[in-house]
C-alpha cells in the first residue's frame, strides 16, 4: 500500500481544484530510469487506471500505481514539506536503500 500524510492530501486536493480537475484524477505514481541514484520519482494526475495498475486510497487520494513501479514503492508515504529547506512532494521510501541530497531519486 502508498499511504499519503496529511500535508499531501491538503496539497494534492489543492492542486486538482486548481487545474480545475474533477474526484475521476487519481494521483498517479511512478517510478523511472534516472536521477543521481539511478530511478526517480514521478507524480501525475491520470483519469485512467490500466488493466495491470495498484489503486490505493488512504485519506480520500486514490493513489494508481503500476506493478512495475509498485515493486519499488510498496509500504512508501507520500509527504509534501513546505519549509525552508525545500518545498514539494517527497517520498517516505522504506525500500530505499540510498537517496540523493535533493531527494528527488533513489536506489535499491
Amino acid at each position: 500500500m502508498i499511504t499519503v500524510s496529511d500535508k499531501a492530501k491538503e496539497k494534492v486536493a489543492a492542486l486538482r481544484a486548481d487545474a480545475g480537475l474533477s474526484d475521476a484524477f487519481r494521483l498517479r505514481a511512478s517510478v523511472a530510469g534516472g536521477g543521481c541514484s539511478g530511478l526517480s520519482y514521478k507524480l501525475d494526475f491520470d483519469d485512467e487506471v490500466k488493466p495491470m495498475d495498484q489503486e490505493f486510497e488512504d485519506k480520500g487520494v486514490r493513489v494508481v500505481v503500476d506493478m512495475k513501479s509498485f515493486l519499488y514503492l510498496a509500504g512508501t508515504e507520500l509527504d509534501f514539506s513546505d519549509g525552508l529547506n525545500g518545498k514539494g512532494f517527497f517520498f517516505n521510501n522504506p525500500n530505499a536503500s540510498r537517496t540523493c541530497g535533493c531527494g528527488e531519486s533513489f536506489s535499491v
